[in-house]
């Protein structure tokens, strides 16, 4: 009986031994197939980006990021020099705000999952799922960072632009809930309506390739209806307010001409031929605007200033920026001739006549040019430049021009409203938008930052 037991016994082990080894088999075969298959998804994976697009995008949101530090540079010198490191603190400063905005939450609200046509959802939050595979809703042969990082350096910029409506006079703390609150809520919300899968001016077939609606006359509107709520500079009128240093000012405006090759045609998202033509028409509308800045200004006073030459190439720039991806070298002289002409006018006449304080002209140049580039992109565009896009009014699509009028449309309410709420609550939280009159009269480099650009520059005097 004992003997039974032990034998029947015996064959339980055996069974579950053979049972663990037949397990262990099946893991083991396991685990090889899946060491086997890993490479293979990770080269699949990799085979979907291309290195050629990523480089070149790269390449491109380093060139845009140089755009603001060039922009602080810009408007830096055109201000008195008691002002130009709180100024050119305005431009930097911004690139650190809005890099971390926009990891948070930025990059999601513009182009995360549809909500009702107006903004994105929060499910990148934090770039959780933003990962080094293409995204193909956006660029399908790029990583997603890649893009996500290239556009980080437009929502920069954009606020940045603002500033230089109400230049010498805002509190440091002010501007930078001004900035957080601006981006959030007026950058994020216009990039998905024109970019986001499912944005209403997308499906409404607006084009803008570059930033004509998101980028500038967002910014061009915002900053008007800022000159306007500020009201103007102490001792406008009656004290002396020329720029302390143009030659800052023309260097300035060189780095926003070179970075501007990347934010127009890094907007191709690959390096291909569409980039090239993108380059080419930016330049080419640059330098028409630049020359028709200038002829503007020696008919009318008798004088071609450095300064007016600069104001008009960035006017150029401002203009082929939504049409930029839509539009061939001919049709982008006369955007820049066209470009020169109506901005020169906004700024030297109907600033003065409509007795707004729009410091650094961000609403003649980039409100007047961009609201130009995005009928200019109405009237110009062709499918024989971009088969993604649409013929416009001279290639017998005039639907396009109303299209573009609407975008514009909407663009400017939402974007003045909403700047407007801003500032009444920014000023209600800080007590206030500008800095007192003591302030404003001993300069705010030394009042908000307590730092002096020049030697020559003192508390408790007022220099020009």
């Amino acid at each position: 009986m004992d003997v039974f037991f032990y034998n029947l016994y015996h064959s339980y082990l055996l069974k579950g031994e053979i049972q663990l080894k037949k397990k262990l088999l099946i893991f083991t075969c396991f685990f090889l197939l899946v060491s086997l298959l890993i490479p293979s998804f990770a080269l699949a994976a990799e085979a979907e980006i291309d290195t050629g697009d990523t480089t070149f995008i790269l390449m491109c949101a380093a060139l845009v990021m140089l755009m603001t530090p060039g922009l602080a540079l810009f408007y830096g010198g055109m201000v008195r020099k008691k002002n130009v490191l709180s100024t050119i603190m305005q431009s930097f400063f911004v690139i650190a705000i809005i890099s971390i905005q926009w990891v948070l939450i930025g990059y999601s609200l513009a182009f995360g999952t549809d909500h009702f046509h107006l903004i994105g959802s929060l499910e990148w939050m934090g770039f959780i799922g933003v990962g080094m595979l293409p995204n193909p809703d956006y660029a399908a042969t790029i990583p997603h960072q890649a893009f996500a990082t290239f556009q980080l350096m437009f929502a920069i910029i954009t606020p940045a632009l603002i500033s230089g409506a109400f230049a010498e006079r805002m509190k440091f703390s002010a501007f930078v809930l001004f900035t957080l609150l601006w981006a959030t809520f007026v950058y994020d919300p216009l990039a998905h309506w024109v970019w986001g899968v499912d944005g209403w001016l997308r499906n409404l077939g607006a084009l803008d390739f570059a930033g004509g609606n998101v980028v500038h006359i967002s910014s061009g509107v915002s900053g008007l209806v800022a000159a306007y709520v500020l009201g103007k500079r102490k001792g406008l009128g009656t004290e002396s307010l020329l720029p302390h240093n143009i030659p800052m000012t023309i260097m300035g405006a060189g780095f926003l001409w070179f970075g501007w090759f990347g934010f127009n045609a890094g907007s191709a998202l690959t390096a291909g031929s569409l980039a090239a033509s993108a380059f080419l028409v930016t330049n080419t509308s640059a330098a028409a605007a630049a020359i028709s800045w200038v002829v503007c200004e020696k008919l009318h006073h008798g004088k071609a200033t450095a300064l007016g030459a600069v104001s008009g190439a960035v006017a150029g720039l401002v203009s082929i920026t939504p049409a930029s991806g839509f539009v061939d070298p001919l049709s982008a002289i006369m955007i820049g001739l066209t470009a020169g002409i109506i901005c020169y006018l906004a700024v030297a006449i109907v600033k003065f006549k409509l007795g707004y304080d729009d410091s650094l002209d961000a609403f003649g140049i980039h409100g007047v040019g961009g609201a130009w580039g995005c009928i200019a992109t109405g009237i110009f565009a062709s499918t024989a430049i971009n088969e993604a896009g649409s013929n416009g009014l001279i290639f017998g699509n005039p639907q396009l021009v109303f299209t573009q009028i609407i975008s514009l449309v909407a663009t400017v309410a939402f974007a003045g409203i909403m700047t407007y709420i801003i500032l009444k609550i920014v000023s209600f939280i800080c007590n206030g938008l500008r800095v007192s009159e003591k302030d404003e009269d001993t300069g705010l480099d030394l009042t908000q930052h307590g730092e002096d650009a020049y030697e020559s520059a003192a508390w408790g005097t007022s220099t020009i």
